[in-house]
């Protein structure tokens, strides 16, 4: 399929060329053949978004000023335009990312879903009075920061660019976006539904670019008050100390390990579906995939066994032209990386129980079979580092001590899953988790109302529900004495 959307960047309400005249190509992971072709943004490109950013944001600006009700009908406009687009938009993703249109479908509507629910914060976001002694009145009120950029990863696009978008649009502030240049096209549509919105120019703006020049362009700007990233704990680092140049503030949502936590008394059926899910939706290229398998030891056989038939089960394709429930990961070199820790996971003792390396039956396409490695111990490369793959490594334990102490045993802390039929037992361990989210009984499983975010490695702040409204307003103390 040809690609046919928009191509240029979107900078203060016009499609431009970049300054450079560079492009980035895209190609489609399931078929390895060249899709798109698509302007490259560098620092002069981003220093023109953010400038654009800033004129839009500023005091007495038309959107700082704007009613919040009247905000809040453009953010449910631009909800409307990215609906009447779905279809378009999941075939995007499908054919940049390589996930199935099914998959890329449910991204599409969480970005619908998401935005609807901002347009209901726009005149909520209140403040407060603070008794304080004296002839004073004295309160406290939320304002925008202003220019917030927006550093999207290629796992999921369109989703975690409208995740940030849509809260810091929310309180008034204006969005430079620059979405990764191997997932460039799905971010440029935000464009399109800024305008069909009616926002007014320079208030979103979107340039596709590399993160060495873009990036670091855009977390290091001075006239950017905030910077939410999604990806790696290592490139999150980096952008951590690039905002630190200025003092502006991020939010990090980085890597993860999460673990699958499955009791004896667990409905097997229910946990072997949710933890198959958990790993190999998105072909496991997932933040927050359940990637650790801690199980106890009286289940175990039975519990890998479900996991194995599903696995096994699992046909694999780009589910555009063919029936795959799961696509392939993002590159060749991607592949290869995955494929390797497999090597290292068998090198150290683990055992294949399924997958292991690529679909021969495939004539293209970077398809690695989803994958079971038993006999794994926490030490191990393979429960250790993130493989961001469809790679899960089983570890059994023997009481809930020990289920704990394994599961918190791990450098990050997003999302964690508990199995049991048991109560007290999921109100125990999920209080005992050092994990940002803990799901019982399901996974994975998020809404845009409640927060998103880890521990330790796994990052630095929230989105989502109202602790994203916090991270994009500031607070101002008001003081009168009367």
């Amino acid at each position: 399929m040809e690609y046919s959307g928009p191509t240029s960047l979107y900078i203060d309400g016009d499609w431009v060329d970049a300054e450079s005249g560079e492009t980035i190509e895209t190609f489609d992971p399931a078929t390895e053949e060249r899709y798109a072709t698509v302007a490259c943004a560098d620092e002069t490109d981003v220093d023109a978004a953010v400038e654009a950013a800033k004129s839009a944001a500023a005091r007495g600006s038309e959107w700082r000023t704007m009613d919040p009700s009247t905000r809040g009908e453009r953010l449910r406009a631009m909800a409307d335009a990215i609906a009447a687009r779905k279809d378009e938009i999941s075939l995007v993703e499908s054919h940049d990312n390589g996930k199935t249109p099914f998959e890329a479908g449910m991204e599409v509507q969480m970005v619908v879903d998401t935005f609807r629910y901002y347009a209901g914060w726009t005149d909520k976001v209140t403040g407060e009075y603070n008794a304080v002694p004296g002839d004073r009145v004295n309160f406290t009120t939320r304002e925008p920061l202003g220019v917030t950029g927006h550093i999207v990863p290629w796992n999921y696009p369109f989703q975690l660019a409208g995740r940030s978008i849509a809260p810091a649009l929310a309180c008034g502030n204006t969005a430079v976006v620059k979405p990764s240049s191997q997932t460039p096209l799905s971010a440029l549509y935000y464009g399109i539904a800024a305008e069909e919105a009616g926002l007014p120019e320079g208030v979103v703006n979107v340039v596709p670019g590399s993160g060495s020049k873009a990036g670091s362009a855009l977390a290091s700007h001075p006239d950017v008050e905030h910077v939410t990233f999604t990806g790696s704990t290592e490139i999150g680092k980096r952008v951590m100390a690039d905002a630190a140049e200025n003092v502006t503030g991020v939010t990090l949502e980085l890597g993860g390990k999460g673990p699958h936590v499955v009791f004896p008394d667990a409905d097997l059926d229910a946990a072997a579906k949710g933890v198959h899910y958990g790993i190999f939706m998105n072909a496991g290229q997932m933040c927050w995939a359940g990637s650790r398998l801690l199980v106890h030891e009286d289940v175990a056989d039975e519990l890998v066994e479900k996991i194995v038939q599903r696995a096994e089960a699992t046909p694999l394709g780009s589910g555009i032209d063919d029936d795959g429930r799961m696509g392939p990961v993002v590159s060749e070199d991607h592949m290869e990386d995955v494929l390797e820790y497999i090597t290292i996971g068998v090198e150290e003792g683990a055992t294949v129980a399924c997958g292991g390396g690529v679909d021969e039956e495939k004539d293209a396409g970077y398809f690695v079979e989803p994958t079971v490695l038993t006999d794994v111990t926490n030490d191990m490369t393979v429960a250790r580092e993130e493989i961001f793959g469809p790679v899960l490594s089983v570890i059994e334990f023997s009481d809930q001590e020990e289920a704990i102490e394994l599961a918190n045993d791990s450098p990050y802390g997003l999302l964690a899953g508990i199995w049991t039929q048991g109560l007290s037992r999921a109100h125990q361990v999920a209080d005992a988790l050092d994990y940002g989210m803990v799901s019982v009984n399901e996974y994975p499983v998020t809404f845009p109302q409640t927060p998103f975010g880890g521990t330790k490695q796994s990052g630095h702040g929230r989105e989502q529900g109202e602790e994203a409204i916090r991270e994009f307003t500031q607070a101002k103390n008001i003081n009168l004495n009367i």
